[in-house]
């Protein structure tokens, strides 16, 4: 999901794992046998032109658009992609690839939100994620961070963005980069969205104190009428009804 592109990502594919969400309300379970799923994708500017009426009719319901990276990227495809998904009925949110080390994270919180990350319930408006993944640039796995000062940076990220849109955001991580980063923190997922990150049939070890996943990000080399080329696809763990309820908060 990073702004450089997926060739950095599959140097990691070996260390995705899950996410998860403890969000209130939500019914969902460990694995996707066990309960209806829904299916969706992620997409940037790298995926080019979309024809967001050909992706509904094959069946996604859902996508996650990139919107924004650290304090001054924005995607350039977002604003089209984020209008086109919503006409063609696809269930969209956006997502903010974070850099915790180029400044707090209440600046890329209000920058996402101030840049296609609000929230609207209108039944087709999830609330935006923060990609927490391996830094792709200069500065270390964990972006030099400790354990403590990623928490702190975490936090300041959920909390400025709750403040913002009333939502508490969803977070898409990996398992290996999450208990290292932050040390298997757990706090998150008493209210925050889980989304996976595991390219695999199964969906693994979640993170430390994750009581399941919401979103499971199982490829990046899916394929999908609308869109040329290869997309990453997932599952909700839930049925479409659920992902509604998620949308609205209800």
């Amino acid at each position: 999901m990073t702004r450089t592109g997926t060739s950095l990502r599959r140097l990691l594919a070996a260390s995705l794992a899950a996410l998860a969400t403890a969000a209130a309300g939500l019914v969902a379970t460990a694995t996707p046998a066990s309960a209806a799923t829904t299916p969706g994708i992620d997409v940037s500017h790298y995926q080019g032109a979309i024809n967001w009426t050909s992706v509904r009719n094959a069946g996604i319901q859902f996508a996650f658009i990139k919107a924004t990276e650290g304090t001054s990227y924005k995607d350039p495809r977002f604003n089209t992609n984020y209008v086109a998904a919503y006409n063609a009925g696809v269930i969209r949110g956006a997502y903010h690839f974070a850099r915790p080390n180029i400044s707090s994270g209440a600046v890329q919180a209000n920058y996402l939100a101030s840049n296609g990350g609000a929230w609207s319930a209108d039944s087709r408006t999830l609330p935006a994620a923060l990609d927490l993944e391996a830094n792709p640039y200069a500065g270390g796995y964990c972006y030099g961070l400790s354990t403590t000062g990623m928490r702190n940076w975490v936090q300041d990220f959920l909390n400025t963005y709750r403040a913002r849109t009333g939502r508490y955001a969803v977070i898409y991580t990996t398992t290996s980069w999450w208990n290292q980063c932050t040390g298997s923190w757990s706090a998150p997922w008493a209210n925050h969205p889980l989304w996976v990150a595991r390219w695999s049939s199964t969906v693994g070890a979640l993170p430390a104190g994750a009581p399941f996943w919401s979103f499971w990000q199982y490829t990046d080399r899916g394929s999908v009428a609308g869109i040329s080329g290869g997309v990453d696809r997932n599952h909700w763990n839930g049925d479409r009804s659920r992902l509604i309820a998620l949308a609205n908060n209800t």
